[in-house]
């Protein structure tokens, strides 16, 4: 049984860098993919495998995800910032680093998700049912933070309230439409065209080239970014309506940091928070990512013995997925220049229009085309493009407080 369950484990971890290095497959596909499989022609195999296959590729894929984010500007619905620094960093002939601090805040995750699992497993019940109160408090307390940090604050706030008012639009339609829209995975126009889509364009128009990249660790203060991680994380994974993007901008308000910081608190959250999905499935029954849906479909309720064998799959493929990143990265920092960026740009636009609708068909097209040009117009009134995470947290807040 042992050896069954390494082989899914590695199965897992090889599918889980596919889908983190194809824009717009996510593991919600694989996942959705698998139950049909499980309920059918794979009746016979047992359930524990699926498990930690999941498991093995959804922690994969956390890592390996910020590759084409940062190289191509192609975010995931939870990468969406680490185009920020990452590609200020690429143009600077720094992407290889940029990749590496993802990598070591991912890494840092790993081992912190494994020491406070036990210890949140007894209290995170207690306090559950209070935290809902404080959340629409600390989001608009960390929306003001954004907004005062900026030299054009009236720019800023304007940026921050378009996004805002679109990504209402988009995720709670009925709080301005009266109804809902039918959009299948409405995050992935919206994201990809503010974040993605805009940057992409820009990058066309100004015909930036690429320079060779530096094969260089990287140094920085990890200490405050994984502190900041380590205080959001858990209450983004726990919540719904909170997501990576979330923690993230919540964990920096915590614990301020520079832009190399930033990526590494980017990677600590996006490891942290599916690694947390899986402990709130057995905690509250709840689940806050397509993996864990995915893992509750398959076994239903977990065991302890089950959650021990998540967090050991977890582990493992962690640490596999490390070196995997760091060798990609490599691989990617090698070639990139030898790329034409503006014909790669054309190229993942059309990927990603084609992504997009086979994923949420016309209505998502025009979701995208919208949510392009909207960061475009944020990006060309010359203030920080997180301003842009409007888009997540007013509806946040429209959905806590009413």
């Amino acid at each position: 049984m042992l050896i069954q369950i390494f082989l899914f484990l590695i199965a897992g971890t090889i599918i889980g860098t596919f889908t983190g290095l194809i824009p717009g497959i996510h593991i919600n596909l694989i996942g959705v993919f698998l139950i049909s499989l499980s309920a059918s022609l794979l009746i016979s195999v047992d359930s524990i495998y699926f498990i930690v296959f999941i498991a093995s590729m959804a922690i994969t894929h956390t890592f390996i995800d910020f590759i084409p984010s940062i190289f191509l500007g192609c975010p995931d619905t939870d990468t969406e910032l680490s185009i920020l620094p990452g590609h200020q960093l690429l143009k600077k002939g720094l992407g290889y680093e940029a990749i590496i601090l993802t990598c070591y805040g991912s890494l840092a995750a790993i081992f912190i998700l494994i020491l406070i699992s036990f210890p949140s497993i007894l209290i995170i019940p207690k306090i559950y049912h209070f935290v809902p109160m404080l959340i629409p408090g600390l989001l608009m307390l960390t929306s003001f933070f954004l907004i005062s940090l900026e030299k054009r604050k009236l720019s800023a706030f304007f940026v921050f309230a378009l996004t805002g008012i679109l990504g209402v639009i988009i995720l709670n339609p009925h709080q301005i439409l009266g109804s809902p829209l039918a959009l299948n995975q409405p995050l992935l126009p919206l994201l990809t065209g503010l974040f993605g889509g805009s940057m992409l364009i820009i990058s066309i128009k100004n015909k930036i080239k690429i320079p060779k990249q530096k094969i260089t660790k990287p140094k920085t203060k990890l200490l405050k970014p994984i502190i900041g991680a380590l205080i959001a994380s858990p209450l983004c994974s726990f919540l719904p309506g909170l997501g990576s993007g979330q923690a993230a901008i919540i964990g920096n308000t915590i614990s301020k940091t520079d832009k190399k910081g930033f990526l590494v608190l980017l990677g600590t959250t996006n490891t942290l928070v599916m690694g947390f999905s899986f402990i709130s499935l057995y905690i509250i029954s709840k689940t806050r990512t397509g993996a864990a849906v995915a893992i509750q479909e398959i076994i239903g309720e977990l065991s302890w013995k089950i959650l021990v064998l998540i967090l050991s799959t977890v582990f493992i493929s962690g640490i596999l997925a490390f070196f995997l990143t760091v060798l990609l990265a490599k691989y990617f920092s090698q070639k990139i220049e030898k790329i034409n960026y503006t014909f790669l740009c054309v190229v993942t636009i059309i990927t990603l229009l084609i992504v997009v609708f086979l994923a949420s068909k016309f209505l998502g097209l025009i979701v995208l085309i919208v949510s392009t040009l909207t960061g475009v117009y944020c990006i060309s009134l010359g203030v920080k493009r997180t301003n842009m995470m409007g888009c997540l947290l007013v509806p946040t807040i429209i959905l806590y407080l009413f």
